[in-house]
This record gives structure tokens, C-alpha cells and sequence, in this order.
């Protein structure tokens, strides 16, 4: 994805300059706290040369409100609360499951406490609101009522999540909401948004929301696969770490749901109470590809991109960000990281 997103340098650079301004607003520690989870500062506060992470989301918003006016940058407010909202989640997900690492750097959590990580997360939340309302426009109101029911259908998801811990059989359907609330709500929301602030109809509202949901949904999908297959210099994740955590992904609950024969040694597997040591691990990925598991996963999100890119095919959009919206959501089942 790195490639396609050099295409937006100058996009980019705003967003990161207005995160950063946000951010560096707060109050220490929360500030200092939240730019090490950036990557703008390492554990003793001292400055690093690192970027803010691929910023997809916020990317996302301004290119959405491309699509229904030349001018980009009033969505910028938009772009920056979808980018802190996303991060909120990641650093309190990052509690909840124990996660190490993030970004090839040890997690929020892990450096400075579960209670520091959870108050930075609080203030991050907050300040996405924040973000919206100084902007003092005529959009911010309904931008505030978006995001919040966002917000609620992102903890709907992690519920979901934590809840299929305790369980041994998870339906293809529930997996596939969970995802959809978890991370597909957000990319709906970020494109939404961006079609609103570029003073786009309900219609231009509606059709960049059914864009972002769809692809938000194929790019959990293939994160899925990453948390797998994934190379760990590329997603700064363990080899194997959702197998090793157990966790409930999409191409398990495929593959567990196949009615291979072979289905039956991965749930014996999955579902010991005995750690899963190399050997296993290897075994357990190997049972779910046999299974149809990888495949299923890829095969549904190229699925949800084209209807992504279908969804767009409405009056009034810009012929060229539209083209640019699709090449980004085609980069999504091609990405590594």
C-alpha cells in the first residue's frame, strides 16, 4: 500500500500535521504517552524520525471528499477525529488482548502501564470530538452524531470479540459482523464523512459509506490472513500470532466450518487447553489452508472490493478520485502489512 499513498504526499503531510498539533495539545503525560503510540517518540520522550503509521482511514475522508469537490482540506477535521478514533481502539485493544507489540515497537500498555494506556486511550476518544467541534462549521453536528455511533458499534464489535474467547463454535455469519463492527464501521464512517464535507448529497453520503464498509470489511479480512500468513518484519506481529492466541479469525472459522475431515484435527488443536508450540502452530496453519480456510478469506474480499468499487457508480463523483478511491481498495488484497 506504501506505493500507492507516495501518490498522496501532500495529503498525507496535512494529515500528519494536524494529528500531531492535536495530539501535542494535550496535556503531559497523556501527550507524550499518546505520541510514542504514534511512533513520534520513543519511550524516554525523545523525538524519532517516524511517520504516523499508513494513515488509510484519515486518507481515506480526503479522498472521499474529492470525489464531490476540488477543495479537500475542510475535511481535514474529519480526517484527523476517524484517524484518532481508529488509534483510541488500537490502544485499548492492545490492553484487552494482552498484545506486546505494535509497529515493530512494544505496546503502549507494555511500556507505561495498562492504566496509563487506558486513560490515553480515553483522551484520544475524546479528543476526536474535540477535534470536530472547534472546527465550528455547519457539518459538525451530524459529523459528532456519525462518529458516535461509530464509536458504539466499534465496543459492539470488541464484545463480540472478547465473547468468541469463551466459545469452541463460532458461526461464519457472526465472524463476519464482528469484523464488519470492528473495523468496517470506521472506513464506512471515514468515507462518509469525507463525502459530507465536501458538500456532497445524502446520495454521495450514502453511496462513499456502502464504499468504506465494504472495503473496510475486505481489509480485515486480509488482515486476517496477515495475522496468519503474514511476514513479521512486514506486519511488526509474531509469526503465527493469531493461531498462537487463538484466535477466532475468519479463515479458522472458514476452515473450521468447511466440513473437511480434516477440520476435526484443527478443532482438537485449537481447542486444547495445552500451549501451541512451533510444531503445532506449523500444523494448525497448514490444516487451515487444507481446509479451504486462506482461500475463502481471499476469495471474499477481492469479492468486496469490486462491489466497493461498484458502489460508486452514482451521479456527480469525480471521475478521477473515484479512480483513485479504487486503486486504493484494490491495493487492500495485495497489501503485506
Amino acid at each position: 500500500m506504501t506505493v500507492l499513498t507516495d501518490q498522496f504526499t501532500e495529503e498525507l503531510i496535512s494529515i500528519d500535521l494536524h494529528l500531531r498539533k492535536a495530539v501535542y495539545g494535550l496535556r503531559n503525560p497523556a501527550a507524550s504517552i499518546a505520541a510514542y503510540h504514534f511512533g513520534w517518540e520513543d519511550a524516554d520522550g525523545e523525538l524519532t524520525e517516524a511517520n504516523s503509521g499508513k494513515a488509510l482511514r484519515p486518507l481515506l475522508t480526503l479522498l472521499a471528499a474529492k470525489t464531490v469537490a476540488e477543495e479537500w482540506r475542510a475535511a481535514l477535521p474529519a480526517a484527523v477525529a476517524v484517524e484518532l478514533v481508529h488509534n483510541f481502539s488500537l490502544v485499548h485493544d492492545d490492553v484487552i488482548d494482552r498484545d506486546e507489540f505494535r509497529r515493530h515497537r512494544p505496546t503502549v500498555w507494555k511500556v507505561f502501564g495498562a492504566n496509563d494506556a487506558i486513560l490515553v486511550g480515553d483522551a484520544l476518544h475524546a479528543l476526536a470530538f474535540e477535534t470536530i467541534a472547534e472546527a465550528d462549521d455547519a457539518h459538525a453536528a451530524a459529523a459528532a452524531r456519525l462518529l458516535s455511533r461509530t464509536v458504539r458499534t466499534l465496543i459492539e464489535g470488541q464484545f463480540a470479540d472478547i465473547r468468541f474467547e469463551g466459545r469452541t463454535s463460532i458461526d461464519l455469519a457472526e465472524c463476519i459482523a464482528m469484523s464488519e463492527n470492528k473495523t468496517a464501521s470506521l472506513m464506512g464512517c471515514a468515507t462518509a464523512l469525507g463525502a459530507l464535507y465536501g458538500g456532497g448529497s445524502q446520495a454521495h453520503v450514502d453511496a462513499l459509506w456502502d464504499f468504506g464498509f465494504r472495503l473496510g470489511t475486505a481489509f480485515q479480512h486480509i488482515d486476517d490472513l496477515l495475522g496468519i500468513w503474514g511476514d513479521p518484519e512486514a506486519t511488526g506481529k509474531s509469526v503465527y500470532s493469531d493461531l498462537r492466541s487463538r484466535k477466532k479469525s475468519l479463515p479458522v472459522t472458514a476452515a473450521l466450518r468447511s466440513g473437511d475431515p480434516r477440520a476435526e484435527e484443527l478443532a482438537r488443536l485449537y481447542h486444547s487447553d495445552a500451549p501451541l508450540d512451533d510444531a503445532a502452530l506449523d500444523r494448525a496453519a497448514e490444516l487451515v489452508e487444507a481446509c479451504g480456510g486462506r482461500r475463502y478469506c481471499r476469495e471474499s474480499a477481492e469479492a468486496l472490493v469490486e462491489e466497493a468499487v461498484a458502489s460508486l457508480r452514482v451521479r456527480g463523483l469525480d471521475a478521477a478520485a473515484v479512480a483513485d478511491l479504487g486503486e486504493l481498495a484494490a491495493s487492500t488484497v495485495s497489501r503485506v502489512r
